[in-house]
């Protein structure tokens, strides 16, 4: 697998994008390694599927640089698109064909195509060969769309929604085979989604994204295990809590409050008792609080306006 310069599947560099005068996306910054599974996660309208079409090649940069494989997708888009899977919330296909029929027309674009894989999705999802797309359910659509995206083996996986509006059980099944494809292969994978304790669960990275502008990015693991909630007690009362290296937000009142840590927590706790500040109860955060405490709102389920 070629990748850029630095071993990176993806580089964009002040990419900015506006829509009649609104600001899609601000001076971002962003790449994705080589065999990471990354959650892009932000609210409605913050530029997630804006990122994602300009790494098909489907939207030219206005300013900055979009580079997929070390080259520009916009320029160099048969070199580049064949060596993507894409699953978009839409999930638009030839609705007038049957799987069968879909499928062998796909793999024609395909060398790398495995009819063998293929044909255990198919059996894995129970679908229907002989049905036409346009009589399939929600979930089947799905399921088919994700039979395209990854039976050619792309070395980039890019999935824009994929489980939107889909049952539990579709859900489950569709990102266990997501997981399936590319951590057996060492694949890259973007997997952008709302549903944030299934980004929380399959992804090895997070990029949270708002307003456009990329707030930050940190491994899973680090993310979950240095972003605390402690309920403390101060030795007097007071009006604000006191400014500590680490604290995100603080809520509360008198001497009892309620913060947030952003910082290695043994460090923080180390802090607090120098303060002599009294530590009440811990406890871990989830992707969703953590999403909350750096935009200071929910993820929506509504689709995305760009």
């Amino acid at each position: 697998m070629c990748a850029g310069t630095n071993g990176n599947i993806v580089e964009v560099k002040g990419l900015s994008r506006e829509f009649d005068e609104k600001k899609a996306l601000k001076e971002v910054d962003f790449i994705l390694p080589q065999g990471v599974v990354m959650g892009l996660v932000g609210e409605n309208g913050a530029g997630k599927t804006t990122l994602i079409k300009h790494l098909l090649g489907l939207l030219r940069a206005q300013s900055g640089s979009v580079r997929v494989f070390g080259q520009d997708p916009v320029k160099d888009p048969v070199s580049v698109l064949s060596r993507i899977g894409y699953l978009s919330e839409d999930r638009e296909m030839l609705d007038w064909m049957t799987l069968d029929e879909l499928m062998a027309f796909t793999a024609a674009f395909y060398p790398d195509w495995d009819w063998k894989y293929a044909d255990h999705l198919v059996d894995t999802f129970r679908l229907d060969r002989k049905n036409r797309i346009c009589n399939n359910s929600r979930g089947q659509r799905a399921q088919a769309g994700l039979i395209l995206a990854v039976a050619h083996h792309p070395d980039l996986l890019l999935l824009d929604e994929p489980s939107s509006g889909l049952d539990p059980i579709v859900r489950r099944d569709i990102l266990s085979e997501i997981i399936h494809a590319v951590t057996d292969a060492g694949k890259t994978v973007l997997f952008s989604s709302h549903l944030l304790d299934e980004v929380e669960r399959v992804a090895d990275t997070v990029t949270l994204i708002s307003g456009g502008k990329m707030i930050l990015t940190s491994p899973m693991d680090d993310l979950l295990n240095n972003y605390r909630e402690f309920q403390v007690k101060l030795p007097q009362t007071v009006s604000s809590f006191p400014s500590l290296p680490g604290l995100l937000r603080a809520e509360g009142k008198d001497n009892e409050w309620t913060v947030l840590v952003d910082s290695n927590p043994d460090v923080f706790k180390n802090l607090l008792q120098t303060k002599n500040i009294q530590m009440l109860s811990e406890r871990h955060l989830s992707l969703n609080d953590i999403f909350i405490a750096k935009v200071g709102r929910p993820v929506q389920n509504d689709n995305e306006e760009f």
